[in-house]
């Protein structure tokens, strides 16, 4: 897994919903954890794109008919189809505070949506419409980006009529991590894409794409012109798989919940912090009324274990949580700020459904 690079923006304008919640760059607090990881196969059945003279537009004519737009009360964001029985990725503060979401296809019909899974933390959220036979578009491997590979982003920019806009560039960077405040809640994205490919307000939830056509970031956050040109960036789509198949393979499906924030130890937190460990998960936040601090896990301890498993950093971490169901007791070993070990019975309950409203 890429070491977590940092990067200091002075003022973002994230590519969220027009006129409604949308996330600004700050600089606060730490990390929380995410989606994570899982190498399973492509949920989609569409095979990648044939490349051909024009291998940008190869591409969106392939996926433009899965990229959909997400509308609420509060504004407008994007999205792209995943499941043809109506599963659909979009941003969790697309429809952060909705209590109506509409889905907007491609060829003009309009679909009331659901939320069937959410982890703010990654700005993901999973909606599901009651539909059958619609266009998917398949995910790809994140992890298999390179430095300068040329990426294509579909979404609603500026909420325009007409369709998804297009724009193109390259990865510029890979493992960021970025602070990003929508009204007074502020989450740490981490393991993000940075591109130059521009992401416009309107722009996020939708599809951050290689040259075949396959599903690589969630669009989420652009730079504003007063703070940098041409960066904008995208939850890499590894992060965001284990949850997503998760709903592909059954939308109604309780998912299993720890109630940590928290960010991954390495030698320079570790020295920072003056931990006792150069490896786990730092936990920077516990719900006291969450499974973790019911147990007893306190905000500054490392966990190190889970289950049978090490845990070294957050695909460690979810892979674990979703090995085990809602109900389940399972042993989390920590490493005090002292440097002492515990291990807490922690009893595992479902994870929260979308605070909508």
């Amino acid at each position: 897994m890429r070491r977590t690079a940092r990067i200091a923006v002075l003022a973002v304008l994230l590519g969220g919903a027009c006129g409604g919640p949308g996330f600004r760059l700050d600089a606060p607090p730490l990390p929380e954890t995410g989606p994570t990881f899982s190498p399973v196969p492509t949920p989609s059945p569409l095979p990648p794109v044939e490349l051909g003279d024009q291998p940008i537009v190869d591409v969106v004519e392939r996926v433009r008919p899965a990229v959909v737009n997400v509308r609420t009360e509060g504004g407008t964001g994007s999205g792209f189809i995943v499941d043809a029985e109506g599963v659909i990725v979009t941003n969790f503060h697309v429809v952060r505070g909705a209590t109506e979401i509409r889905v907007l296809t491609a060829d003009g019909e309009r679909l009331d949506a659901r939320p069937i899974v959410a982890d703010p933390n990654a700005d993901l959220a999973v909606l599901k419409v009651e539909a059958e036979g619609l266009p998917t578009v398949p995910l790809g491997d994140s992890d298999a980006l390179r430095l300068g590979e040329t990426v294509v982003a579909l979404g609603f920019a500026l909420a325009l009529e007409g369709g998804p806009s297009v724009t193109s560039g390259i990865v510029s960077a890979m493992g960021r991590s970025i602070e990003a405040q929508s009204g007074d809640v502020t989450e740490t994205l981490e393991e993000l894409i940075q591109t130059d490919a521009a992401i416009n307000p309107g722009n996020s939830g939708g599809p951050l794409l290689d040259l075949a056509g396959r599903v690589v970031g969630i669009n989420t956050a652009g730079v504003s012109a007063s703070a940098a040109e041409n960066i904008g960036f995208a939850i890499a789509i590894n992060r965001a798989r284990p949850i997503i198949e998760r709903a592909i393979e059954d939308p109604e499906a309780r998912l299993a919940y720890l109630g940590v924030s928290s960010r991954p130890v390495d030698a320079l937190l570790a020295s920072e912090l003056d931990l006792p460990v150069d490896r786990g998960l730092y936990v920077t936040a516990v719900p006291d009324d969450g499974p973790a601090g019911v147990a007893g896990i306190q905000a500054g301890d490392v966990i190190v274990r889970m289950g049978g498993s090490e845990v070294a950093d957050n695909d460690d971490l979810l892979a674990a949580i979703l090995s085990h169901e809602p109900g389940e007791k399972v042993n989390v070993e920590v490493v005090h700020p002292g440097g002492s070990r515990e291990t807490f019975p922690v009893t595992l309950s479902v994870r929260p459904d979308i605070p909508l409203g």
